[in-house]
């Protein structure tokens, strides 16, 4: 059952942007132990996704609190916040669209997880490349059918998740994960100003590695940089970090980067 502007129901009207345009933004965040982890972070993600689509939803008191009672008496789960427009306005026009609407859901953890974070996965190189739009670029709005799509492939491989380049050829995250890779002691991630998701445990990884023997560094970098790399981690806010051990014909063994990550990002809860 979803919780659609604080009342249990299923039921959103064929009129809303978000089924019309993808107009509205989106959170996913874990449950431990009753708790939602990095709550104020992903209030604050919101607010930004709000803030750069030009949503006036303002009920943020009301939805933390939603999001709180929602996680009460949950072991381990996923607790998910769409922000729609709502309805109104004519074709693409927002005029008249003053009341946004907020739904909340809660779903099982992804079981798998576990065994990622102990055996690592594989990736696989996506054939579909996500276009370069610095307005969008960074937040986790609604239209996410280049994600559908890459998913799409992956579930054609043998691979666990796939690497996402740009339109540009740049590399730019996974299709549900951010990523990292090492070469010695100098970790590189890609920038996102032009595309993906600043995903909340990317940013709690730069936090922890800019005080740590790491030199982190945001980059443009082509698909052939991960040869090099010694370790290739993925993370989001579910997972929280995974180590890869294969991409492609590359093997990976080392766990230097994960081992450090690892714990803080269990501290998250």
């Amino acid at each position: 059952m979803f919780l659609i502007n604080g009342i249990k129901q299923a039921v959103l009207p064929a009129n809303d942007r978000a089924i019309q345009f993808g107009d509205g933004c989106f959170t996913t965040a874990r449950i431990v132990e009753g708790k939602v982890c990095l709550l104020n972070a992903h209030v604050q993600r919101l607010q930004t996704a709000c803030e750069r689509l030009f949503i006036p939803f303002a009920q943020w008191a009301e939805l933390e609190k939603e999001m709180a009672e929602q996680a009460l008496g949950i072991d381990r789960g996923v607790l998910k916040v769409i922000i729609s427009r709502g309805s109104g306005g004519r074709g693409y026009s927002a005029a008249g669209c003053l009341h946004p609407v907020r739904i909340l859901s809660v779903s099982a953890y992804p079981a798998h997880y576990d065994r990622w974070r102990t055996e690592g996965i594989a990736l696989a190189l996506s054939p579909v490349r996500l276009g370069r739009n610095p307005h969008l670029a960074g937040i986790k709005h609604l239209n996410r059918l280049e994600q559908v799509l890459i998913r799409s492939h992956l579930e054609q491989t043998d691979a666990d998740e796939a690497l996402v380049l740009d339109s540009e050829g740049f590399i730019t995250e996974c299709c549900a994960a951010n990523l990292f890779w090492r070469q010695g002691k100098d970790v590189f991630t890609p920038r996102l100003d032009q595309a993906g998701v600043d995903g909340l445990m990317r940013q709690f990884c730069l936090r922890q590695l800019a005080h740590s023997a790491f030199r982190v560094v945001e980059v443009q970098a082509c698909e052939a940089a991960l040869k090099d790399a010694d370790e290739i981690v993925v993370c989001n806010a579910l997972m929280p970090v995974v180590p890869v051990r294969q991409y492609g014909p590359h093997h990976f063994s080392s766990r230097e980067l994960h081992l450090f990550l690892a714990p803080l990002c269990e501290q998250t809860r």
